[in-house]
């Protein structure tokens, strides 16, 4: 093989993009974001493909790249990768584990606050030539009860963050883990996160096991005046019992960053809710986030082509 032909698909940090540039070794393709039919007509030279979540590396993709050697998902979720087809095919996967994990852990406290405080409903009515000030009277974060729906690295940045504000966390996971956070508790009992709780947080990965975790089982439990977000990945919260929830106004409010679909289509009936806060999955979407997620790709396809070395391999 000569130089090895990259590809990202995504999106990149310029400056680092301009950095992989420079490898000598590499054949780079010279734009850092192209579209689906681009990377269709590139596929068949492909010898390294970096990703986001737009890109889905389906069987029918890795047929159409039989010189694919590499795949890298910018960032940590993988459920957008067929990585048993890619392991079958001799592909190896990696990620990015933690670059974009404080982005993402800070975007949950901000939605937070938004459903806490209304601040995007009051937005809304001020554009609109309103001044409806004691119709977003909001609540305070300070001693609230915070449920976490898996406690890895992004929960408990997001557990420490809040500690400032007196919570009383309790984390749900199958497998008690001793963190050392005095003010985090564990439980097994998932339906205890959602009874006692004045918000849930959810933090897992989209795995079999995961998919529709939470229904309206678990809603039903919630306080009437609870919220809950889901910053983490879509599919792990059935949408439908959600709205249920949300339209027969059994819980307070909630905001979703990911979707079971993405993008959202815009005749969804969850933008018609009006206790529901959305985002465009805008997680790891910053630019300290994205500088240190390039920067660790830079260094995994420097160490896979050139030193024969693979790093954070989930496949």
């Amino acid at each position: 093989m000569g130089k090895p032909f990259i590809v990202v698909s995504d999106g990149f940090d310029k400056e680092l993009f301009n950095t992989l540039k420079n490898v000598k070794e590499f054949e780079l393709y010279p734009e850092s974001k192209i579209t689906q039919e681009k990377l269709q007509e590139l596929l068949p030279k492909i010898n390294g493909l970096v990703i986001r979540s737009a890109t889905k590396v389906t069987s029918e993709l890795l047929e159409s790249a039989p010189n694919l050697k590499y795949v890298i998902r910018a960032g940590e979720g993988t459920d957008n990768i067929n990585k048993a087809y890619c392991a079958l095919k001799g592909i190896s996967v990696s990620n990015t584990p933690g670059a974009n994990a404080n982005s993402a852990a800070e975007h949950t406290i901000a939605l937070m606050f938004t459903l806490l405080r209304k601040t995007a409903w009051a937005d809304s009515s001020m554009h609109s030539g309103r001044w409806d000030k004691a119709q977003f009277t909001g609540r305070e974060l300070w001693k609230k009860k915070i449920g976490f729906i898996g406690f890895g690295g992004i929960g408990q940045i997001v557990a420490k963050r809040l500690s400032g504000f007196e919570i009383e966390a309790t984390y749900y996971t199958r497998n008690k883990k001793d963190h050392g956070l005095s003010y985090a508790s564990w439980t097994d009992d998932i339906d205890k996160i959602f009874r006692e709780n004045d918000i849930v947080t959810v933090h897992l990965p989209k795995t079999r096991e995961t998919l529709d975790l939470i229904g309206e089982q678990q809603f039903n439990l919630m306080k009437k005046d609870a919220l809950f977000i889901n910053c983490a990945r879509g599919g792990i919260v059935n949408e439908e019992d959600l709205y249920k929830v949300l339209s027969g106004n059994k819980i307070k409010a909630a905001a979703l960053d990911v979707f079971s679909s993405e993008p959202l289509e815009p005749e969804s009936k969850l933008l018609k809710l009006k206790n529901l806060i959305t985002t465009p999955h805008l997680g790891a979407s910053t630019s300290e986030a994205q500088f240190r997620v390039s920067e660790m790709c830079v260094e995994q396809l420097k160490e896979f082509f050139i030193n024969e070395n693979l790093l954070n391999q989930v496949n």
